[in-house]
């Protein structure tokens, strides 16, 4: 094997579904929908962003990856000029063209293999490699980012599969590859499945952890939040009010109708719910009529993350147009508690409006309590 031998694989079509509200792209009748519905490749441009921080190594890595889009692209976008093989149909790339070009990207011997995509993709490079000790990363670029060999985001990727290929970082550890039934995330409910780990190379401060459930001691937390949330809007009338989802939210829905989704972007216009399971277009519809709106999001259970994972909808455009200083983060105290000293993550795919949410946030953790917490990327 050739110690600088870096592989390569991004799932083209990862991430589509996301801003526009389809939650996942497994499917030929989703990705059907998805570019219908105008959504544009998320992970060929993550690819890239993590490839670049691999550019002061470039003399001195290898990159082994598929054509066209699988790869090849992406590394020629970043500079690089790779070794590609295998072959596929381009447009129509497939679950299965990703398990063969795991293979055999492993099979002509890589240190490490990088791979652009979401849950899905991750198990298909699993059920390739299962019975292997191949290490691997993953760039976060899907809709459902519930496994822990992700990186925290593409450029944190890029930075520790430098530094892995440099032999800066030698600490390997297993992490867990998770998938869940999109069909069911999309009626409202999560059937997650633990498929098996892969070995990753491991850093704390650049990966990131699988998700986590809420605790059944947070009753008394989400009741505090929802009212915090209800004297808000009693406030700001007429103003817009953006609601992500997750079951803290949750608790925020249930007391503005019958009607809401657990796992979509609702919208709230005077205490009532004025949009269902609403995507970037329809948001941008919304607040173009608004005079003032709102965004409440919370947070990702064990990863911290407040944009970037599962609530894509609210995409750059959206969060400008509303306006950061109007951003309202909600949490249990017993999610902040489990995050220790880790910060809150954000991963909009924008670099520049990832950079301007850093900082420190109120994090609403009761009625009247509330936790400063640090954003970072």
């Amino acid at each position: 094997m050739a110690c600088n031998r870096l592989g390569l694989i991004v799932n083209p079509i990862a991430g589509m579904g996301g801003r526009v509200g389809l939650k996942g792209t497994d499917g030929e009748e989703i990705l059907r929908i998805c570019r219908e519905k105008g959504a544009v490749p998320e992970a060929p441009k993550k690819a890239v962003e993590a490839l670049k921080r691999l550019l002061p190594a470039k003399d001195e890595i290898e990159i082994v990856t598929y054509p066209g889009e699988m790869g090849e692209l992406e590394a020629r976008e970043a500079g690089f000029e790779p070794i590609v093989i295998g072959s596929i149909i381009p447009g129509n790339t497939t679950s299965e063209d990703t398990k063969r070009a795991a293979k055999d990207i492993a099979d002509f011997g890589v240190k490490l293999l990088l791979f652009a995509g979401g849950d899905g993709t991750a198990r298909d490079v699993y059920l390739a490699l299962k019975d292997r000790q191949q290490p691997v990363l993953g760039i976060p670029a899907g809709v459902k980012i519930h496994s822990g060999v992700f990186a925290i985001n593409p450029r944190r990727a890029g930075e520790l599969a430098l530094l892995f290929m440099q032999g800066k970082v030698r600490d390997m550890k297993e992490a867990e590859v998770m998938d869940i039934d999109e069909e069911a995330f999309r009626q409202g409910w999560v059937s997650a499945a633990l498929y098996g780990y892969l070995l990753i190379p491991h850093e704390r401060t650049f990966v990131q952890s699988k998700k986590a459930g809420q605790a059944a001691s947070d009753t008394v937390d989400l009741e505090g939040i929802s009212y915090y949330i209800l004297d808000h809007m009693d406030e700001n009338k007429d103003a817009i009010y953006i609601i992500g989802p997750g079951t803290t939210t949750r608790a925020i829905k249930q007391k503005l109708g019958d009607e809401y989704t657990l796992l979509g972007v609702d919208v709230s216009q005077d205490k009532k719910i004025i949009a269902l399971d609403a995507d970037e277009k329809k948001l941008l519809e919304i607040l173009s009529d608004a005079k003032k709106a709102f965004i409440v999001v919370t947070i990702i259970g064990g990863q911290g993350y407040i944009f970037g994972r599962g609530n894509q909808q609210i995409s750059p455009k959206v969060i400008r147009k509303v306006g950061l200083e109007n951003i309202i983060v909600v949490a249990t105290r017993n999610k902040v508690s489990a995050l220790g000293h880790n910060p809150l993550l954000v991963d909009t795919g924008d670099e520049e409006l990832d950079q301007a949410l850093c900082g420190y946030v109120r994090v609403v953790t009761g009625y009247l309590e509330q936790r400063i917490m640090k954003v970072s990327v």
